[in-house]
């Protein structure tokens, strides 16, 4: 049976919780890492699809999914420190998360998939995870579609800046998006992303917040993403692969996160090979 707890990680500066999914009638063999999705601008730790929690938690897998902080009142330094001590925090402290010392791996859904390979590509983790599961994510590896209009959300009704106000400026952890979705629509409309998550000159953002300079990863890598993908081009899965050699999951539909579709029939498949990835890496 299924069960899920949630813990106050106990932030100073803004709330921060983990929510954990267990089955209470399997043996756990490694916990899971998830970070979830919304181009750092919106989402919220509960976006997991519930085929995805019963499916891996029933195959042993305790799913641990954090909070981070929102852009664009966190930048990316701000991000991926928060990243960098959630993982931090579960090796060191892992009784309090599943009463034992498990293997883990990291998790993420697009923009969470590029905070995880991020984390990982830096190699200062007290410890490397045993894999990587990236769902549709990217490492900045292709030029221009980050910082350039987006033809997807162009043809959508156009977002304005005073959208940028009603996300706020304090540094929080959740965006619904009611509040928070047109602040990426905008971003991607005019393609001020990079903007909204960087200050700096441009040399350091390719550096620092992207693979590009990045020769390997200290764990294998799961890579999943859609041919007609309309959010992350599929050109950006082609690169973490010529780059890194990951195990490949490819859906041939239009949608971002197709799997968010639990009806989809590349859902159950792309959830199978998870497992297969997960049971290899053990």
């Amino acid at each position: 049976m299924l069960e899920k707890r949630e813990i106050n990680l106990a932030h100073p500066t803004y709330p921060k919780y983990a929510t954990i999914y267990s089955d209470k009638d399997t043996e756990a063999r490694a916990c899971i890492l998830y970070f979830h999705g919304g181009g750092l601008l919106y989402g919220h730790r509960d976006d997991l699809p519930p085929l995805h929690t019963r499916t891996l938690t029933r195959a042993g897998y305790i799913i641990i999914s954090y909070d981070y902080p929102l852009a664009p009142a966190a930048k990316l330094d701000t991000i991926i420190g928060d990243v960098c001590s959630s993982i931090t925090h579960y090796v060191k402290h892992s009784e309090l998360y599943c009463g034992q010392a498990l293997p883990f791996f990291l998790w993420g859904r697009s923009a969470g998939a590029y905070l995880c390979l991020l984390a990982a590509s830096r190699r200062e983790l007290p410890l490397a995870p045993a894999g990587i599961l990236s769902y549709y994510g990217y490492g900045f590896l292709c030029d221009n579609w980050f910082q350039t209009p987006s033809g997807y959300y162009r043809s959508l009704p156009a977002v304005n800046a005073s959208c940028l106000e009603q996300a706020g400026t304090g540094l929080h952890t959740a965006g619904g998006l009611d509040t928070h979705y047109a602040v990426y629509v905008y971003a991607r409309q005019t393609g001020t992303w990079h903007f909204l998550l960087y200050e700096g000159r441009d040399k350091y953002f390719y550096l620092d917040y992207t693979l590009r300079a990045c020769a390997s990863l200290p764990c294998p890598l799961f890579c999943a993403h859609s041919t007609r993908d309309n959010d992350v081009p599929y050109a950006e899965f082609l690169e973490l692969s010529n780059r890194f050699h990951p195990r490949q999951f490819i859906a041939s539909c239009d949608s971002h996160d197709f799997d968010r579709d639990e009806e989809n029939p590349f859902t159950k498949k792309l959830l199978d090979e998870t497992l297969v990835f997960l049971n290899e890496n053990l």
